[in-house]
């Protein structure tokens, strides 16, 4: 049901009485309509700190449900359940966990904020467009990932531990033999053999998961420095000898060159021939992932061998031929899951991680009542997509320059 509404018909403070108080910030949180997506951005328990720091939530109606939160819970925790309608009347700011609805993009007007994982550099037009409505865009696909003051609103590493976990699982079901070695009087059964490409927050997710499972795992990274937190998690360090240090910036690692790809592709073959299970992880932000598993690599493995790719996207994906959110079994038995977004299909703890995630960035922005954006932060200069009509992420504002230049040469 919904609730009275105590800030109705609340506007821009007067400008002609300065002791009148400034309303309070609506923050609304809305349903996803993504296919596949189950995740809400804000949990009950998150309700509190905002409220605490004078700002009223407001909930669409059945936004939690997918993650089993009901309305009642986000009632009980002060916020205000609402329908679409009155969200889109009376918010200020609109908390989604993917790209906003096209329903909910097209009614958002000048002067609100939407925060998200726009994922601006993969569809700099969706910035655009927001821009050019006049719209706010606040995107934590850009936290300064290193910054140690942004850790508590690192959603990319929080969904990315989640998706790293469930990879692992969806290998297991995937797989017709046992994970543990298992002896039983019928006989002795090996454990899986898993090798996981990458060693990021996903990959040692992955890797600690599939151990924990009882799999034999190793792990493989361009960067030689993550060796020891490879084996922190119980799996063993593939070294090649054709790449060098692949480090890069912001906590990525590097893409590599045509010719380091091609040495790494060709030593990767004879390991990954060997393997039971392969899990991929290996992404650039904005980019097309790098291509670890080829045709050929394909051709070499044993029927019944599982890939799980996490790279899979939009973009392309680390295994040849993958597809985003889509299972094939190649000719000679291979099955490939092109896995998409693993964190919705764990909606719960999703949801928990991503809403602790966004409420510390939207506290971040909040300034005597007011959200209020410093562009010399170093937070801010990262999430900050637009701004007052503009594109202000250097970043987005480059891959749309691009695109422009793209289509004037064609």
């Amino acid at each position: 049901m919904t609730e009275a509404d105590p800030t109705a018909g609340a506007g821009p403070p007067s400008s002609t009485n300065s002791a009148e108080p400034i309303p309070r910030l609506v923050v609304a949180v809305m349903n996803e309509h993504a296919s596949g997506e189950r995740r809400v951005a804000l949990v009950p328990e998150s309700v509190p700190p905002l409220l605490a720091a004078g700002i009223d939530v407001r909930v669409e109606s059945g936004a939690g449900a997918g993650a089993w939160f009901s309305d009642a819970a986000y009632s009980e925790q002060g916020a205000i359940v609402s329908s679409s309608d009155e969200l889109l009347a009376k918010s200020d700011v609109f908390l989604v966990v993917g790209k906003p609805s096209p329903s909910l993009l097209a009614d958002l007007r000048a002067g609100q904020t939407v925060v998200g994982m726009l994922q601006p550099l993969v569809d700099p037009d969706l910035a655009q467009t927001l821009a050019n409505k006049g719209v706010v865009a606040v995107s934590l696909d850009g936290l300064p990932r290193t910054l140690s003051r942004a850790q508590s609103m690192d959603a990319l590493t929080s969904q990315a531990n989640i998706a790293g976990y469930k990879a692992a699982i969806v290998a297991a079901e995937h797989y017709s033999r046992y994970f543990p070695m298992m002896i039983t009087a019928a006989g002795t059964a090996r454990p899986a053999d898993v090798l996981v490409l990458g060693a990021g927050v996903a990959g040692l997710q992955a890797m600690g998961t599939a151990r924990r499972l009882g799999a034999v795992v190793t792990g493989y990274d361009v960067r030689p420095e993550t060796k020891g937190e490879v084996e922190s998690v119980g799996a063993r360090f593939l070294a090649l000898n054709s790449v060098d240090a692949g480090s890069g910036e912001g906590g990525y690692a590097r893409a590599l060159s045509e010719e380091e790809q091609r040495a790494q592709q060709e030593e990767l073959n004879g390991h990954l021939a060997r393997r039971d299970i392969v899990i991929t992880t290996a992404r650039v932000p904005g980019r097309r992932p790098p291509l670890l598993v080829t045709a050929e690599a394909l051709k070499q493995m044993r029927a019944g061998s599982v890939i799980v790719d996490m790279g899979a996207s939009s973009l392309g994906g680390n295994v040849e031929g993958s597809e985003p959110n889509a299972t094939i079994v190649t000719d000679n038995g291979v099955t490939v899951v092109g896995a998409g977004s693993l964190a919705a299909s764990v909606p719960a703890a999703g949801s928990v991680a991503y809403s602790h995630n966004i409420a510390a960035l939207v506290l971040h922005f909040i300034h005597e009542g007011r959200f209020s954006i410093d562009l010399h932060d170093e937070i801010d200069a990262g999430v900050v997509i637009t701004q007052e009509g503009r594109v202000v992420h250097a970043p987005t504002a480059a891959a749309l320059a691009s695109l422009a230049h793209a289509g004037g040469a064609s």
